[in-house]
């Protein structure tokens, strides 16, 4: 019965899963985009068009190999603060700064 008692408090301590989804795929977004974004800028425009596609390819396939972990760590930490700032953010920047110092 003890144990049962512990999985219930252990799990009380977790953050929303459905918010830290969310976050970190807003962190995600920002952050990978601001340096595709600057990459495909410097390419010749008559590349443009593919390489975007090819980062957007890449990127889709990156989250979802990790979104899991990265879900799983926040709902750990049940940080709302931050998973609010993160889900706010509308920059890199500002993802980034959600993140400092942790």
């Amino acid at each position: 019965m003890r144990w049962v008692l512990a999985v219930i408090a252990i799990a009380a301590c977790h953050g929303d899963p459905e918010k830290c989804e969310q976050a970190c795929r807003n962190y995600a977004q920002l952050t990978y985009w601001k340096k595709a974004d600057a990459e495909i800028a410097a390419a010749p425009p008559a590349e443009r068009d593919q390489l975007r596609k090819d980062r957007l390819a890449k990127f889709s396939a990156d989250i979802e190999k990790g979104i899991d972990f990265c879900v799983g760590r926040c709902t750990s930490a049940n940080n709302e603060k931050q998973t609010g700032c993160l889900i706010e953010a509308k920059t890199a920047e500002a993802a980034q700064a959600c993140v400092k110092d942790e």
